[in-house]
């Protein structure tokens, strides 16, 4: 059986303006404490949309649902137009994930550890070698793929995660606090970054983040508390909503917490 992955299909969703992320009335529970309720929103190709939300929220119960690490009993989630629940070897060939902790191989080369991805992917070696070139050189990085990745400093391990995140060309990328411990220009470059793929590449991203300044004014917005949608919207959607005059303060507004 051939495998599937994205770039094999031009989808059904794209071509009917479909979002390419949908969550529907999402929820779940530890025991009897409900960490999620009711949860939704949707990310179109080309949009980047950031998950706000304090300690606590539901946010990584709600990145855990999205790549399959745990399976929710009530609600939905289509990704590319399929169904996680019923058809997820369809679905998740169109998902690309960052974890908040690194899961490269810090032994193996850069190009060992694309390479590893690409198999799992069913990527043949000819089209691997084509991937790996385009999306190291798109971050400058193919000069160095023969590296291992424990050379690297945290911004440049953090490139590596998405080109590998993006050799199977997936139509949503998820990344989960992707610059926490970054100093503040690799910070900086990794957001410009994300943001030029949605804009160029037509990716639908969901970046998760407590960082306000990560926030561009043409974003959009999930703001989640206590397991529960506060917000979503654009930025200015939610400000109009609010009445506040800038993201933090719509953030405190809403969660009772102030955001850096």
């Amino acid at each position: 059986m051939n495998a599937i992955y994205a770039s094999d299909l031009r989808l059904p969703f794209e071509r009917q303006g479909l979002p390419a992320l949908q969550v529907e009335a999402l929820g779940y529970h530890y025991g009897d404490k409900p960490a999620l309720q009711q949860v939704g929103f949707e990310v179109y190709p080309g949009q980047f949309t950031l998950l706000l939300g304090p300690n606590g929220a539901g946010k990584t119960t709600l990145f855990s649902l999205l790549t399959r690490l745990f399976q929710s009993r009530s609600g939905s989630i289509r990704i590319a137009g399929y169904d996680l629940a019923r058809e997820g070897t369809r679905a998740l060939a169109h998902l690309g994930v960052v974890f908040q902790q690194s899961t490269l191989d810090m032994d193996l080369s850069v190009e060992q550890n694309l390479r590893y991805h690409a198999s799992l992917h069913g990527l043949s070696r000819r089209d691997a070698d084509v991937r790996i070139l385009e999306e190291l050189s798109r971050q400058t990085m193919y000069e160095r793929r023969r590296e291992k990745v424990r050379a690297l400093n945290g911004g440049h391990r953090r490139r590596v995660e998405i080109a590998r995140a993006l050799l199977h060309q997936p139509r949503v990328l998820l990344l989960d606090e992707p610059t926490v411990g970054l100093d503040l220009p690799s910070r900086k470059a990794l957001v410009d970054y994300a943001h030029q793929l949605a804009h160029e590449q037509r990716i639908a991203v969901l970046w998760t983040t407590h960082l306000i300044d990560e926030v561009h004014a043409d974003d959009h917005l999930v703001i989640l508390h206590r397991g529960r949608v506060q917000a979503c919207g654009t930025v200015g959607q939610v400000l109009a909503t609010t009445g506040c005059p800038d993201v933090g303060t719509a953030f405190q507004q809403l969660t009772g917490e102030q955001q850096r």
